[in-house]
């Protein structure tokens, strides 16, 4: 099978997802690559069609989940019978039911998974006090995620069509495992560091944030992306959930040691 055109299809509000998407793609060494980025509020208000020759969707990991925000808006695509290749980007700790819950999803979709990847990327939570899976994806992680693109590359030349892929086999349970019940909260703004440059609201994926006079934080909406505190400019975004900085800490001191990507191809 000849891949001309790859379309790159991701929810990542700290674009770490994304980072390793374009490098699968770049290991593919497809003629064109289109990116659909689902984080954006808007992407959930409408149906999208999919063409391409070979879809990459990515996602986070949420306590070993695909993100609900993520599965609704995967929910909306429509693809024909596209080969895909699934992601899972996890903080270090465990991706769990992920990749399972992914795969269901993009089938349910229209898509043909045909090889999947869970790799590590910073946590949502992570900071300098609490890292967890700092600044990764790192080099080391790209690399392997060009090299992964190269298999998939070689996995489609020697598939004579789509029919000649093999089903998809990744873990996971069903059912899922439940969801936990997170406490209502959200990242506050110091004011003193407060520029009002609007970068926090517009990081946002579920239109949480609104710039006026101060910054207003709707914490029903909030899913702890924490996608405003790492693009503050200023380091005006602080978490001050009390129960969220508890589990960055336990995270930090259980998830230090360095975990590797997994494949299944």
């Amino acid at each position: 099978m000849k891949i001309n055109a790859v379309k790159l299809i991701y929810f990542s509000p700290t674009r770490t997802t994304r980072k390793v998407l374009e490098a699968i793609a770049a290991g593919i060494n497809a003629e064109s690559v289109e990116h659909l980025d689902l984080t954006p509020p808007a992407a959930g208000k409408g149906a999208e069609a999919v063409h391409a020759d070979l879809a990459i969707l990515g996602v986070p990991v949420y306590a070993g989940r695909v993100p609900q925000t993520a599965a609704y808006r995967i929910s909306r695509l429509k693809a024909e019978n596209v080969p895909a290749v699934i992601v899972a980007l996890y903080g270090n700790r465990a991706f769990e039911d992920a990749l399972v819950e992914l795969r269901d999803l993009a089938e349910g979709a229209g898509f043909k998974p045909m090889a999947a990847a869970a790799f590590i990327g910073e946590h949502s939570f992570s900071s300098e006090k609490t890292p967890i899976a700092r600044h990764r994806p790192d080099e080391k992680d790209l690399m392997e995620a060009d090299a992964f693109g190269r298999r998939i590359g070689n996995k489609l030349d020697e598939a004579r069509n789509i029919a000649g892929l093999l089903p998809l086999s990744v873990p996971g349970n069903r059912p899922y495992k439940e969801r936990h019940l997170m406490p209502t909260g959200s990242p506050t703004t110091e004011a003193a560091l407060c520029t009002l440059c609007g970068s926090c609201a517009e990081a946002c994926p579920v239109d949480a944030v609104s710039i006026g006079d101060t910054v207003e934080t709707d914490a029903l909406r909030c899913i702890y992306c924490c996608a405003c505190i790492k693009i503050c400019p200023t380091g005006a975004r602080v978490m001050t959930v009390p129960k969220i900085n508890e589990i960055a800490e336990k995270l930090s001191e259980v998830c230090a040691v360095r975990k590797t990507p997994e494949y299944f191809i």
